[in-house]
């Protein structure tokens, strides 16, 4: 039951973080199908705001760190792991359930057919922003991210904490 609130309340909190990113669509330009962040990239009034390929992977990076030290104290400190086993496995059951709510809730039904989310001058690729397959494979993506993740909250509760 624990897991069940906790994952409800990282989907919430997720959804926050997302609003609050979505109020400036071109810094998550890298979250778009790749057709959409070609036309985008190729025009005037976005030139000087596109993110660099760098200032995402290094987001990318800081962000899995910052989820590494959350997701370990949550599952040491509220859940009072204290195993590698537990760590890595609950930590991955909780990732999965946000990274699975945001491929389906937030990218599926919110990204892909919210107008907020649709850059001027790309409105007729309505193809391409409904491109559901490109979200799955992010969750897949997302769910080999996991492991990596996982394993060092595992390695850090089993170790550190």
């Amino acid at each position: 039951m624990v897991i069940a609130i906790e994952s409800v309340i990282l989907c919430l909190l997720f959804t926050l973080m997302v609003f609050i990113m979505s109020r400036e669509p071109i810094k998550m330009l890298y979250d778009y199908p790749p057709k959409i962040q070609e036309r985008v990239k190729s025009l005037d009034a976005y030139k000087d705001r596109i993110p660099t390929q760098k200032d995402k992977v290094t987001t990318k990076i800081l962000a899995s760190l910052l989820f590494v030290i959350v997701l370990s104290l949550i599952l040491r400190c509220v859940n009072g792991y204290t195993t590698f086993r537990e760590g890595f496995g609950f930590g991955f059951l909780l990732w999965t359930s946000v990274n699975l709510y945001d491929a389906v809730v937030l990218e599926v039904i919110w990204f892909c057919h919210d107008p907020h989310f649709v850059f001027k001058v790309t409105e007729d690729m309505v193809k391409d922003y409904h491109d559901y397959w490109f979200h799955i494979k992010g969750f897949l993506i997302g769910e080999a991210i996991a492991l990596a993740v996982c394993t060092a909250a595992g390695l850090v509760i089993q170790f550190l904490l």
